[in-house]
């Protein structure tokens, strides 16, 4: 059902703007190849223990696609979140959000030019409002601010990140038939051998720091809820109303960083939060409702 579609795609977007909350409390207290390599490590293993019967069950598909596999797990885990990381040790909040919110606009993109998945143009309308709200939120409320943003090396970071995420989501039309312990298992297990050569390269770089006691709390936070639960739950939101669709949340990302950051450090709530929220629910319900029959 689309309603349950949806809840997948929030709870997903909230877990995420989580991860990118304590992605930026992360810096001094563990390195980001370090948390990126223990998030995948502790979802591995977490996936594993409950998914024992039913890997055997699908072993056969699962070898037949393992190289798919294994760049889900190289591309949209390793790639997407060693590239958010490190832009948080570099880049602000605000470049940050603003281009976290262009990876629906690129899945758009990409499924029109590689599979010519129509777009009509109230869903184009329902991107730009929905848009509008994460610049407010990512400029505080003053989207004049905007205007004086400039590209540095955390935003050259991110954009790879955005671009990752984006080539993910629409392979994920390409998915093996599998239970849904299986399709996580496999590029959960990709992720971490993938990203363990880059723990190596900050060692070997003089850039590793061992985590303390909030780095610890933060790697067991990535491990469960942004890189094991979300996973899961976007993987079936995708499967429920598309990737264009499903995309379109994504959007919720820095709204829901925002107000996260109101909540755990005590932030105090401003009008334009309120605003933004509206926007951007507001334009993923008007991308909705005026989607073409034939969307994916």
């Amino acid at each position: 059902m689309p309603f349950r579609a949806y809840t997948y795609l929030v709870v997903t977007t909230i877990l995420w703007g989580g991860n990118t909350m304590v992605g930026k409390l992360a810096v001094g207290h563990v390195s980001p190849m370090v948390l990126n390599f223990s998030r995948w490590m502790i979802a591995t293993l977490i996936i594993l223990l409950i998914s024992g019967p039913q890997l055997k069950k699908d072993w056969p598909l699962l070898r037949r696609h393992w190289k798919l596999l294994l760049a889900y797990g190289a591309i949209g885990y390793t790639a997407f979140n060693g590239f958010l990381y490190s832009a948080l040790q570099y880049t602000s909040a605000v470049n940050g959000a603003i281009e976290q919110g262009g990876i629906p606009v690129l899945i758009f993109i990409i499924n029109f030019a590689i599979f010519r998945i129509p777009v009509s143009p109230v869903q184009i309308l329902g991107f730009l409002i929905s848009f509008t709200g994460v610049a407010l939120t990512a400029a505080h409320g003053d989207l004049a601010s905007l205007l004086g943003l400039t590209l540095n090396y955390g935003d050259a970071l991110l954009l790879l990140a955005v671009i990752s995420y984006a080539i993910y989501t629409v392979a994920l039309r390409f998915k093996p038939p599998v239970h849904w312990k299986s399709l996580m298992a496999g590029p959960a297990l990709a992720a971490t051998l993938t990203s363990l050569p880059l723990v190596f390269w900050e060692l070997s770089n003089d850039r590793l720091i061992a985590p303390d006691m909030l780095g610890w709390a933060i790697m067991l936070y990535a491990g469960i809820f942004p890189s094991l639960i979300s996973q899961i739950l976007y993987i079936k939101g995708v499967e429920g109303i598309g990737a264009n669709r499903a995309g379109l949340f994504i959007n919720l990302v820095p709204v829901f960083g925002t107000l996260l950051s109101l909540l755990i450090l005590g932030e105090s709530l401003e009008t334009f939060h309120v605003i933004a929220l509206a926007l951007v629910l507001g334009g993923i319900a008007i991308a909705e409702w005026g989607k073409p029959k034939t969307a994916g």
